[in-house]
Protein backbone atom coordinates (compact mmCIF):
# COMPACT_ATOMS: atom_id res chain seq x y z
CA UNK A 1 0.00 0.00 0.00
CA UNK A 2 1.49 3.32 -1.08
CA UNK A 3 1.63 6.26 1.24
CA UNK A 4 -0.45 8.57 -0.98
CA UNK A 5 -3.82 6.74 -0.70
CA UNK A 6 -3.41 6.50 3.07
CA UNK A 7 -2.67 10.20 3.36
CA UNK A 8 -5.72 11.04 1.26
CA UNK A 9 -7.90 8.75 3.33
CA UNK A 10 -6.69 10.21 6.62
CA UNK A 11 -7.44 13.67 5.26
CA UNK A 12 -10.97 12.46 4.59
CA UNK A 13 -11.24 11.17 8.15
CA UNK A 14 -10.13 14.53 9.50
CA UNK A 15 -12.11 16.85 7.22
CA UNK A 16 -15.22 14.83 6.45
CA UNK A 17 -17.50 15.42 3.50
CA UNK A 18 -15.85 18.66 2.30
CA UNK A 19 -12.65 16.75 1.68
CA UNK A 20 -14.68 14.04 -0.03
CA UNK A 21 -16.18 16.59 -2.42
CA UNK A 22 -12.78 18.09 -3.17
CA UNK A 23 -11.31 14.71 -3.91
CA UNK A 24 -14.24 13.80 -6.18
CA UNK A 25 -13.58 16.78 -8.41
CA UNK A 26 -9.85 16.06 -8.46
CA UNK A 27 -9.95 12.37 -9.22
CA UNK A 28 -13.07 11.58 -11.24
CA UNK A 29 -12.19 13.24 -14.55
CA UNK A 30 -12.21 11.71 -18.04
CA UNK A 31 -8.70 10.24 -17.66
CA UNK A 32 -10.04 7.60 -15.26
CA UNK A 33 -12.59 6.18 -17.71
CA UNK A 34 -10.37 3.93 -19.90
CA UNK A 35 -9.18 1.89 -16.90
CA UNK A 36 -12.78 0.88 -16.22
CA UNK A 37 -12.94 -1.01 -19.52
CA UNK A 38 -9.88 -3.17 -18.94
CA UNK A 39 -10.59 -6.72 -17.78
CA UNK A 40 -7.89 -7.95 -15.43
CA UNK A 41 -7.80 -11.13 -13.35
CA UNK A 42 -7.98 -9.24 -10.07
CA UNK A 43 -10.33 -9.12 -7.14
CA UNK A 44 -10.41 -5.38 -6.37
CA UNK A 45 -11.95 -3.82 -9.45
CA UNK A 46 -15.13 -1.72 -9.67
CA UNK A 47 -18.11 -2.74 -11.74
CA UNK A 48 -17.55 -1.60 -15.32
CA UNK A 49 -21.01 -0.07 -15.51
CA UNK A 50 -20.68 2.35 -12.58
CA UNK A 51 -21.59 5.94 -13.36
CA UNK A 52 -18.96 8.64 -12.96
CA UNK A 53 -20.50 9.68 -9.64
CA UNK A 54 -20.60 6.09 -8.39
CA UNK A 55 -17.00 5.55 -9.47
CA UNK A 56 -15.88 8.69 -7.63
CA UNK A 57 -17.53 7.44 -4.43
CA UNK A 58 -16.00 4.01 -5.02
CA UNK A 59 -12.54 5.58 -5.08
CA UNK A 60 -13.17 7.51 -1.88
CA UNK A 61 -14.49 4.40 -0.15
CA UNK A 62 -11.50 2.43 -1.41
CA UNK A 63 -9.10 4.86 0.26
CA UNK A 64 -11.01 4.64 3.54
CA UNK A 65 -11.00 0.86 3.27
CA UNK A 66 -7.20 0.80 2.95
CA UNK A 67 -6.37 3.53 5.45
CA UNK A 68 -4.75 2.69 8.77
CA UNK A 69 -6.90 4.27 11.49
CA UNK A 70 -5.05 5.97 14.36
CA UNK A 71 -6.00 6.84 17.94
CA UNK A 72 -6.79 10.40 16.83
CA UNK A 73 -9.27 8.94 14.30
CA UNK A 74 -11.09 7.05 17.06
CA UNK A 75 -9.35 3.66 17.07
CA UNK A 76 -10.06 1.49 20.09
CA UNK A 77 -9.81 1.43 23.06
CA UNK A 78 -9.79 -2.30 22.11
CA UNK A 79 -9.68 -3.59 18.57
CA UNK A 80 -9.00 -6.56 16.31
CA UNK A 81 -7.30 -4.76 13.41
CA UNK A 82 -6.57 -1.11 12.60
CA UNK A 83 -7.76 -1.10 8.96
CA UNK A 84 -10.46 -2.78 6.90
CA UNK A 85 -7.72 -3.83 4.50
CA UNK A 86 -5.85 -5.58 7.32
CA UNK A 87 -8.56 -8.25 7.41
CA UNK A 88 -9.53 -8.12 3.73
CA UNK A 89 -6.30 -7.68 1.75
CA UNK A 90 -7.17 -7.09 -1.91
CA UNK A 91 -10.80 -7.39 -0.77
CA UNK A 92 -10.21 -11.08 -0.12
CA UNK A 93 -9.87 -13.27 2.92
CA UNK A 94 -7.29 -12.61 5.58
CA UNK A 95 -4.68 -12.32 6.85
CA UNK A 96 -6.62 -11.07 9.84
CA UNK A 97 -8.85 -13.45 11.76
CA UNK A 98 -11.32 -13.25 14.62
CA UNK A 99 -11.13 -15.50 17.67
CA UNK A 100 -14.51 -16.50 19.10
CA UNK A 101 -15.26 -17.92 22.55
CA UNK A 102 -18.23 -19.92 23.81
CA UNK A 103 -19.04 -22.37 26.60
CA UNK A 104 -18.24 -25.94 25.59
CA UNK A 105 -21.38 -26.94 27.47
CA UNK A 106 -24.08 -24.25 27.13
CA UNK A 107 -25.93 -25.68 30.14
CA UNK A 108 -23.12 -24.39 32.37
CA UNK A 109 -24.69 -20.97 32.74
CA UNK A 110 -22.24 -19.87 35.39
CA UNK A 111 -19.56 -19.92 32.71
CA UNK A 112 -21.01 -16.66 31.41
CA UNK A 113 -19.00 -15.02 34.18
CA UNK A 114 -15.90 -15.83 32.14
CA UNK A 115 -17.26 -13.85 29.16
CA UNK A 116 -18.61 -10.59 30.60
CA UNK A 117 -17.43 -8.60 27.57
CA UNK A 118 -18.78 -10.81 24.83
CA UNK A 119 -17.60 -13.76 22.77
CA UNK A 120 -15.02 -12.03 20.56
CA UNK A 121 -11.35 -11.48 21.34
CA UNK A 122 -10.07 -7.94 20.82
CA UNK A 123 -6.36 -8.53 21.26
CA UNK A 124 -5.02 -4.99 20.79
CA UNK A 125 -5.33 -1.98 23.12
CA UNK A 126 -4.84 1.73 22.54
CA UNK A 127 -6.24 5.14 23.60
CA UNK A 128 -5.34 4.57 27.23
CA UNK A 129 -6.44 0.95 27.49
CA UNK A 130 -3.82 -1.48 28.79
CA UNK A 131 -5.72 -4.77 29.05
CA UNK A 132 -6.74 -6.47 25.79
CA UNK A 133 -9.71 -8.81 25.70
CA UNK A 134 -8.34 -12.35 25.35
CA UNK A 135 -9.89 -15.78 25.67
CA UNK A 136 -9.54 -17.02 29.26
CA UNK A 137 -7.43 -20.15 29.69
CA UNK A 138 -10.26 -22.42 30.73
CA UNK A 139 -10.93 -25.95 29.55
CA UNK A 140 -14.66 -25.30 29.73
CA UNK A 141 -14.41 -22.78 26.89
CA UNK A 142 -14.67 -23.64 23.21
CA UNK A 143 -12.29 -21.33 21.32
CA UNK A 144 -12.57 -21.15 17.55
CA UNK A 145 -11.24 -18.96 14.77
CA UNK A 146 -13.21 -17.27 12.06
CA UNK A 147 -11.60 -15.98 8.88
CA UNK A 148 -13.02 -12.78 7.42
CA UNK A 149 -15.09 -13.17 4.25
CA UNK A 150 -13.99 -11.75 0.94
CA UNK A 151 -15.96 -8.60 0.16
CA UNK A 152 -15.92 -8.49 -3.65
CA UNK A 153 -19.27 -9.08 -5.34
CA UNK A 154 -21.21 -8.34 -2.14
CA UNK A 155 -23.38 -5.78 -3.88
CA UNK A 156 -24.95 -8.65 -5.78
CA UNK A 157 -25.83 -10.38 -2.50
CA UNK A 158 -27.48 -7.25 -1.10
CA UNK A 159 -29.38 -6.73 -4.35
CA UNK A 160 -30.94 -10.21 -4.56
CA UNK A 161 -34.71 -9.95 -4.34
CA UNK A 162 -36.24 -11.20 -1.09
CA UNK A 163 -38.76 -13.28 -3.04
CA UNK A 164 -35.92 -15.27 -4.63
CA UNK A 165 -34.46 -16.18 -1.23
CA UNK A 166 -37.93 -16.97 0.12
CA UNK A 167 -38.58 -19.20 -2.89
CA UNK A 168 -35.40 -21.16 -2.17
CA UNK A 169 -36.39 -21.56 1.48
CA UNK A 170 -39.79 -22.92 0.46
CA UNK A 171 -38.15 -25.32 -1.97
CA UNK A 172 -35.67 -26.44 0.69
CA UNK A 173 -38.50 -27.22 3.11
CA UNK A 174 -40.08 -29.56 0.54
CA UNK A 175 -36.84 -31.22 -0.51
CA UNK A 176 -36.02 -34.84 0.21
CA UNK A 177 -32.48 -35.85 1.17
CA UNK A 178 -30.13 -34.33 3.71
CA UNK A 179 -29.99 -30.74 2.44
CA UNK A 180 -32.62 -28.43 3.93
CA UNK A 181 -31.93 -24.81 4.78
CA UNK A 182 -33.92 -21.98 6.32
CA UNK A 183 -34.15 -18.21 6.15
CA UNK A 184 -32.33 -16.06 8.66
CA UNK A 185 -35.29 -13.82 9.42
CA UNK A 186 -34.09 -10.98 11.63
CA UNK A 187 -36.15 -9.24 14.35
CA UNK A 188 -37.03 -6.31 12.06
CA UNK A 189 -38.40 -8.70 9.43
CA UNK A 190 -35.45 -8.38 7.03
CA UNK A 191 -33.51 -11.36 5.69
CA UNK A 192 -29.96 -11.88 6.95
CA UNK A 193 -27.42 -12.12 4.13
CA UNK A 194 -24.01 -11.21 5.58
CA UNK A 195 -21.80 -12.82 8.19
CA UNK A 196 -21.11 -16.53 8.41
CA UNK A 197 -24.43 -16.95 10.24
CA UNK A 198 -26.42 -14.44 8.15
CA UNK A 199 -26.97 -12.08 11.09
CA UNK A 200 -26.73 -8.85 9.04
CA UNK A 201 -29.17 -7.73 6.35
CA UNK A 202 -27.46 -4.83 4.54
CA UNK A 203 -24.00 -3.66 3.58
CA UNK A 204 -24.44 -0.46 5.57
CA UNK A 205 -25.14 -2.54 8.69
CA UNK A 206 -22.15 -4.72 7.78
CA UNK A 207 -19.89 -1.64 7.71
CA UNK A 208 -21.26 -0.25 10.99
CA UNK A 209 -20.84 -3.61 12.71
CA UNK A 210 -17.27 -4.09 11.46
CA UNK A 211 -16.21 -0.58 12.45
CA UNK A 212 -17.55 -1.11 15.96
CA UNK A 213 -16.62 -4.69 16.74
CA UNK A 214 -13.33 -4.92 14.83
CA UNK A 215 -11.88 -1.41 15.29
CA UNK A 216 -13.81 0.17 18.14
CA UNK A 217 -15.01 2.95 15.84
CA UNK A 218 -18.34 4.56 16.63
CA UNK A 219 -20.79 5.87 14.04
CA UNK A 220 -24.23 7.50 14.21
CA UNK A 221 -25.91 4.08 13.96
CA UNK A 222 -23.59 2.60 16.63
CA UNK A 223 -22.48 5.49 18.87
CA UNK A 224 -21.25 3.35 21.77
CA UNK A 225 -17.99 1.45 21.66
CA UNK A 226 -17.79 -2.09 23.09
CA UNK A 227 -16.61 -2.16 26.71
CA UNK A 228 -13.47 -3.95 27.83
CA UNK A 229 -11.99 -5.18 31.12
CA UNK A 230 -11.06 -1.65 32.19
CA UNK A 231 -14.52 -0.26 31.50
CA UNK A 232 -13.30 2.29 28.94
CA UNK A 233 -16.07 3.25 26.52
CA UNK A 234 -14.39 6.04 24.56
CA UNK A 235 -11.15 6.85 22.78
CA UNK A 236 -9.00 9.85 21.92
CA UNK A 237 -11.53 11.32 19.48
CA UNK A 238 -14.49 13.07 21.12
CA UNK A 239 -17.94 12.18 19.81
CA UNK A 240 -18.68 9.91 16.89
CA UNK A 241 -15.60 8.56 15.11
CA UNK A 242 -16.96 7.88 11.60
CA UNK A 243 -19.62 10.12 10.11
CA UNK A 244 -22.70 8.85 8.30
CA UNK A 245 -21.10 9.96 5.04
CA UNK A 246 -17.93 7.96 5.68
CA UNK A 247 -20.03 4.90 6.49
CA UNK A 248 -21.93 5.47 3.24
CA UNK A 249 -18.67 5.74 1.28
CA UNK A 250 -17.51 2.37 2.61
CA UNK A 251 -20.93 0.91 1.83
CA UNK A 252 -20.80 2.24 -1.72
CA UNK A 253 -17.31 0.85 -2.17
CA UNK A 254 -18.52 -2.62 -1.20
CA UNK A 255 -21.57 -2.28 -3.43
CA UNK A 256 -19.38 -1.33 -6.37
CA UNK A 257 -16.86 -4.17 -6.18
CA UNK A 258 -17.14 -6.49 -9.16
CA UNK A 259 -17.12 -10.27 -9.09
CA UNK A 260 -13.67 -11.27 -10.37
CA UNK A 261 -13.63 -12.57 -13.94
CA UNK A 262 -14.37 -16.29 -13.95
CA UNK A 263 -13.06 -19.08 -16.09
CA UNK A 264 -16.02 -20.59 -17.92
CA UNK A 265 -15.50 -24.20 -16.86
CA UNK A 266 -16.54 -27.23 -18.86
CA UNK A 267 -20.11 -28.31 -19.56
CA UNK A 268 -19.30 -31.59 -17.83
CA UNK A 269 -18.07 -29.75 -14.72
CA UNK A 270 -21.31 -27.75 -14.49
CA UNK A 271 -23.37 -30.90 -15.03
CA UNK A 272 -21.49 -32.66 -12.23
CA UNK A 273 -22.08 -29.67 -9.92
CA UNK A 274 -25.81 -30.21 -10.43
CA UNK A 275 -25.73 -34.01 -10.40
CA UNK A 276 -23.78 -34.35 -7.17
CA UNK A 277 -26.11 -31.90 -5.42
CA UNK A 278 -23.77 -28.97 -4.81
CA UNK A 279 -26.28 -26.66 -6.51
CA UNK A 280 -29.01 -27.49 -3.99
CA UNK A 281 -27.37 -25.06 -1.56
CA UNK A 282 -24.81 -23.29 -3.76
CA UNK A 283 -27.51 -22.00 -6.12
CA UNK A 284 -25.60 -20.85 -9.21
CA UNK A 285 -27.79 -17.91 -10.20
CA UNK A 286 -30.35 -15.69 -8.51
CA UNK A 287 -31.99 -12.44 -9.59
CA UNK A 288 -31.53 -8.95 -8.21
CA UNK A 289 -34.39 -6.62 -7.48
CA UNK A 290 -35.31 -3.99 -10.07
CA UNK A 291 -35.16 -1.06 -7.61
CA UNK A 292 -31.65 -1.63 -6.24
CA UNK A 293 -29.94 1.79 -5.89
CA UNK A 294 -26.89 0.81 -7.97
CA UNK A 295 -28.36 0.70 -11.47
CA UNK A 296 -25.68 -1.70 -12.75
CA UNK A 297 -26.93 -4.31 -10.26
CA UNK A 298 -30.68 -3.71 -10.63
CA UNK A 299 -32.77 -6.45 -12.26
CA UNK A 300 -29.80 -8.53 -13.42
CA UNK A 301 -28.64 -12.15 -12.94
CA UNK A 302 -26.51 -12.64 -9.82
CA UNK A 303 -24.18 -15.59 -10.39
CA UNK A 304 -23.27 -16.03 -6.73
CA UNK A 305 -23.48 -19.79 -5.99
CA UNK A 306 -25.39 -19.48 -2.72
CA UNK A 307 -28.97 -19.71 -1.48
CA UNK A 308 -28.16 -17.37 1.46
CA UNK A 309 -29.92 -19.88 3.75
CA UNK A 310 -28.75 -21.30 7.05
CA UNK A 311 -27.73 -24.98 7.03
CA UNK A 312 -26.86 -27.37 9.84
CA UNK A 313 -23.31 -28.45 9.06
CA UNK A 314 -22.94 -30.89 11.97
CA UNK A 315 -21.17 -30.92 15.29
CA UNK A 316 -17.67 -31.19 13.79
CA UNK A 317 -17.98 -27.69 12.30
CA UNK A 318 -19.86 -26.13 15.21
CA UNK A 319 -18.32 -22.94 16.58
CA UNK A 320 -20.45 -22.71 19.71
CA UNK A 321 -21.88 -19.35 18.64
CA UNK A 322 -25.53 -18.28 18.75
CA UNK A 323 -26.03 -15.31 16.44
CA UNK A 324 -29.35 -13.67 15.53
CA UNK A 325 -31.25 -16.94 15.77
CA UNK A 326 -28.59 -19.08 14.09
CA UNK A 327 -27.46 -22.04 16.17
CA UNK A 328 -23.84 -23.13 16.72
CA UNK A 329 -23.99 -25.74 13.95
CA UNK A 330 -25.75 -23.48 11.45
CA UNK A 331 -23.94 -21.47 8.79
CA UNK A 332 -25.06 -19.47 5.81
CA UNK A 333 -24.15 -21.07 2.50
CA UNK A 334 -20.85 -19.46 1.51
CA UNK A 335 -21.02 -17.68 -1.89
CA UNK A 336 -18.53 -19.30 -4.26
CA UNK A 337 -17.48 -15.91 -5.62
CA UNK A 338 -13.81 -15.49 -6.52
CA UNK A 339 -12.99 -18.78 -4.82
CA UNK A 340 -9.65 -19.01 -6.56
CA UNK A 341 -8.44 -15.94 -4.63
CA UNK A 342 -9.05 -17.55 -1.22
CA UNK A 343 -6.15 -19.15 0.69
CA UNK A 344 -8.41 -21.60 2.54
CA UNK A 345 -12.03 -22.68 2.85
CA UNK A 346 -14.87 -23.09 5.35
CA UNK A 347 -15.62 -20.43 7.96
CA UNK A 348 -12.51 -21.24 9.98
CA UNK A 349 -10.10 -21.88 7.11
CA UNK A 350 -9.66 -25.49 8.23
CA UNK A 351 -9.96 -26.83 4.68
CA UNK A 352 -6.82 -26.11 2.68
CA UNK A 353 -8.17 -27.47 -0.60
CA UNK A 354 -11.55 -27.54 -2.31
CA UNK A 355 -11.56 -31.31 -2.02
CA UNK A 356 -11.06 -31.06 1.76
CA UNK A 357 -13.96 -28.59 1.96
CA UNK A 358 -16.25 -30.94 0.04
CA UNK A 359 -15.37 -33.88 2.27
CA UNK A 360 -15.92 -31.77 5.40
CA UNK A 361 -19.58 -31.55 4.34
CA UNK A 362 -19.87 -35.32 4.67
CA UNK A 363 -20.34 -35.86 8.43
CA UNK A 364 -23.33 -38.03 9.30
CA UNK A 365 -25.11 -35.11 10.99
CA UNK A 366 -24.38 -32.55 8.25
CA UNK A 367 -26.93 -31.34 5.72
CA UNK A 368 -24.18 -31.62 3.10
CA UNK A 369 -23.65 -35.35 3.58
CA UNK A 370 -25.61 -36.52 0.52
CA UNK A 371 -23.59 -34.31 -1.85
CA UNK A 372 -20.29 -35.34 -0.24
CA UNK A 373 -21.18 -39.02 -0.55
CA UNK A 374 -22.19 -38.62 -4.20
CA UNK A 375 -18.89 -36.86 -4.85
CA UNK A 376 -17.04 -39.88 -3.50
CA UNK A 377 -18.90 -42.19 -5.91
CA UNK A 378 -17.42 -40.33 -8.89
CA UNK A 379 -14.33 -41.63 -10.62
CA UNK A 380 -11.10 -39.80 -9.74
CA UNK A 381 -11.20 -38.08 -13.13
CA UNK A 382 -14.74 -36.78 -12.58
CA UNK A 383 -13.90 -35.69 -9.03
CA UNK A 384 -11.01 -33.70 -10.45
CA UNK A 385 -13.32 -32.17 -13.07
CA UNK A 386 -15.75 -30.98 -10.42
CA UNK A 387 -12.99 -29.64 -8.18
CA UNK A 388 -11.48 -27.77 -11.12
CA UNK A 389 -14.81 -26.08 -11.82
CA UNK A 390 -15.18 -24.91 -8.22
CA UNK A 391 -11.57 -23.73 -8.07
CA UNK A 392 -12.15 -21.54 -11.13
CA UNK A 393 -15.21 -19.68 -9.79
Amino acid sequence: MTRAPVARALLLLALGSSACNAWTSAESGPAAAPARKVKVDRASLPLLELTDTELARFKQGDALFEAIVRESDGLGPLYVRDACNACHVDDGRGPGLVTKMAPSDPSQVELAKLLPFGTTERPYATAGAKTPLLAPQDARLKVTHRLPPPVFGRGYLEAIADRDIERLAERAARRSGSARGRLSRLPDGSIGRFGVKARIATLEQFVVDALSSDMGLSSPAQPDEPPGPEGLRDDHKPGVDFSAEQVALLRDYLRGLAVPERQVGTAQGHALFQRVGCAECHEPELRTRADYPVRALAGVPAVVYTDLLLHDMGEALSDGQHEAGAKPREFRTAPLIGLRFLPSYLHDGSAKTVREAILAHGAADSEGRDAAQKFLTLTPALQAELVSLVEAL
